[in-house]
């Protein structure tokens, strides 16, 4: 039964994002392949898998910065390099050497007008939008404060502000929860789902955790080294799927609410005679 926290995609539309028998390859080592997905408008698919299944890989596709090995790939039916602008990007946190002094406000402006070649114009109108985004976010008591001396939920905020800048129709997150405490998950993700229910956003969220966004997702891509699933959480997080798609007995349980899968083994990390450890989805 769908979560009352969900909506559906609007089936009436077409597709932003689709994929039709995609692959991606590096030298002999296929990361996946035969990828069928439709993203449309309002609709919120999470991307899951263990490390090394081809999550980030995935990312830099829908971005134009990994090229298909075989297959389609289309944007707002155009390849994905010609749709740059129309994509909202929330990249995983970083070290913030080269942007430890840049304001809120500046980051959120790159968004604006970073594209640009020559010097920034200093308008009115632009400064206008740059706190009216800041404020759609959360973040104006900090719009004039350096990045490297906010939280990391604050600066999510703020990375959340520049994808929005350019008012995308696809919004891309890669693991924008990692390292953040629940508070600040819930508030990231609010700022998330408000978006795609108030303009018809499509969201990609990649995470390692479902359970954040449990109650929003109405499809889930999940990857593995096996091959892959999509569909509705309650049929891709199960028993059965996983212990297929890791080729191994793995098993879901539902504890008051939240997923945790039992055995499922990090494909990267573990050497083959590693015991699985029990983790709350973070495939």
């Amino acid at each position: 039964m769908r979560s009352p926290g969900r909506i559906p995609a609007q089936g009436g539309t077409g597709a932003v994002v689709s994929l039709r028998g995609a692959a991606l390859s590096y030298g002999e080592r296929v990361v996946w392949s035969g990828l069928e997905l439709d993203v449309r408008p309002g609709e919120f698919v999470a991307v899951l898998g263990p490390n090394g299944a081809g999550k980030t890989s995935f990312v830099k596709a829908l971005l134009g910065r990994q090229p298909l090995s075989a297959g389609t790939l289309t944007v707002l039916g155009r390849p994905p390099r010609e749709a740059a602008r129309q994509i909202g990007y929330v990249p995983q946190q970083a070290e913030l050497s080269a942007q430890a002094m840049l304001r809120a406000r500046d980051l959120v402006r790159f968004g604006i007008d970073g594209h640009r070649f020559g010097p920034r114009l200093r308008t009115t109108a632009v400064r206008r939008r740059v706190d009216e985004i800041l404020e759609s976010v959360g973040a104006s008591a900090y719009a004039d404060v350096p990045l490297g001396m906010l939280s990391g939920g604050e600066r999510q905020r703020v990375r959340i502000g520049q994808a929005l800048a350019t008012d995308p129709r696809i919004l891309l997150c890669d693991e924008p929860l990692l390292s953040l405490d629940l508070h600040h998950q819930r508030a990231v993700t609010e700022l998330v789902d408000a978006r795609r229910r108030s303009h018809g956003t499509a969201v990609v969220f990649v995470t390692h955790e479902i359970n954040p966004v449990l109650g929003l997702v109405d499809r889930v891509l999940y990857l593995a080294r096996a091959g892959h699933r999509v569909g509705a959480p309650e049929e891709v997080l199960t028993s059965a799927s996983l212990s297929e798609l890791y080729g191994t007995r793995v098993d879901v349980v539902r504890v008051q609410g939240r997923i945790v899968v039992v055995g499922a083994p990090d494909e990267t990390a573990a050497p083959p005679h590693h015991a699985p450890e029990n983790e709350e989805v973070r495939s």
